[in-house]
């Protein structure tokens, strides 16, 4: 299809403010089945508006290149593009049932000494699939088809993070340090007395504890489950050293949950332990209840807090500051992360976010499996 086809838009656009025009279209199409979130939508806007939203060519290709993210999507976008705006009224009709879903994380590449059949295997299919993958890291976890979630479980599944570590009290070898008397004699005898190196020794690492608190609210339900996995993979990677509670009305612990080896089985029993999921917000009280009953007696102390929150707050700013506050004492780190902060023009200027931001040492998008890539960064360096 190229530009020829479309040689301009139909009359009833023109003259009419094309943002409303194009902003219908992409709900158009995000009802006929494709899924189209904000960003899309956002991307759709400004291509159409370096381009020309007179030449329907132009239009189609603006939102053929940032709308769509499948191939069994092209056929549902012409049909309804053709509908909105050419005199052509295909109907689009019922979706048809997407392919088994192909894990996005199997090798692209093909084993040694596999040259394929006669005619050579094509190498597209093998970039298309990284190249999906990559698009999907930086997907926003709300706007996510229930094949990308699959996907996304599975990359998110394969995280090996590095954790934060402390100095531990027991020493081990080295070979720079102070001196091991009590190895240094004991080499000594086993040698019947003469003289050798001597033994030297040094304080070792221990995990640092982590503790994440996962806001399960109504506003952050499309990001739940995927921050669910994500503690998941670091209760599993660190099991002794940390802890997962959520917040929302209530507080819950949910680490002996998420202990199971199975995701989703972790996830199921994290959410028979969840009362308040999808329901309301008293961040303030529930951080006070949390310093009150975990964070003085030693779970916080000297950890690496990470809060999951949008900062929406039922009850007073001050009393949410003032729990943050006190847990920014308590802790050696605390991360404070927004999944709407990674949108384009996001403004911190939720009550709670305003309130908390002067005590928190780190502000970050928690949106996307590269955000939570670069949070993981955080937490090694902590």
């Amino acid at each position: 299809m190229t530009s020829a086809v479309y040689p301009g838009v139909p009359g009833w656009v023109e003259g009419r403010d094309g943002t409303i025009v194009l902003t219908a279209f992409t709900r158009t199409l995000a009802a006929a089945g494709v899924s189209v979130g904000p960003e899309r939508a956002a991307g759709f806007l400004s291509a159409v508006a370096s381009l020309s939203v007179g030449r329907a060519g132009d239009v189609y290709w603006a939102g053929r290149l940032s709308l769509v993210s499948s191939q069994e999507d092209i056929a549902v976008y012409n049909s309804v593009f053709d509908a909105y705006f050419t005199t052509r009224t295909a109907p689009v009709g019922p979706r048809l049932p997407r392919p088994a879903p192909t894990s996005a994380l199997a090798p692209m590449l093909r084993e040694e000494g596999d040259d394929g059949d006669e005619e050579g295997d094509a190498p597209p299919p093998m970039r298309a699939n990284a190249a999906a993958t990559e698009v999907l890291r930086h997907r926003d976890f709300g706007g996510l088809s229930a094949q990308e979630r699959g996907e996304l479980a599975e990359m998110l599944a394969l995280l090996r993070p590095g954790l934060p570590q402390r100095p531990s009290r027991r020493l081990r070898p080295a070979r720079r340090g102070p001196v091991d008397v009590r190895r240094t004699v004991r080499a000594m005898l086993t040698s019947g007395g003469e003289p050798g190196l001597l033994q030297r020794h040094r304080k070792g690492l221990a995990p640092r504890r982590l503790v994440l608190l996962v806001d399960v609210s109504g506003s952050m339900a499309p990001y739940a489950d995927a921050l669910l996995r994500f503690a998941h993979v670091l209760v599993r990677r660190q099991p002794g050293a940390t802890e997962v509670f959520t917040i929302g009305t209530r507080l819950s612990r949910i680490t002996r949950a998420l202990r199971s080896a199975d995701p989703d089985a972790a996830l199921r029993a994290a959410a028979d332990v969840i009362p308040d999921f999808s329901g309301g917000t008293r961040l303030g009280e529930v951080l006070r209840a949390f310093t009150d009953r975990w964070g003085q007696r030693g779970t916080a102390r000297g950890a690496v807090v990470v809060l999951f929150s949008d900062g929406w707050e039922r009850g007073g700013a001050d009393l949410l500051a003032e729990q943050v506050r006190r847990l920014r004492r308590l802790s050696r780190l605390l991360v404070w992360v927004n999944p709407h902060k990674g949108k384009d023009g996001y403004l911190p200027v939720q009550t709670g976010i305003v309130a908390v931001l002067p005590h928190v040492d780190s502000f970050l998008a928690g949106h996307s499996l590269a955000t939570l890539e670069e949070l993981l960064e955080v937490l090694r360096d902590a």
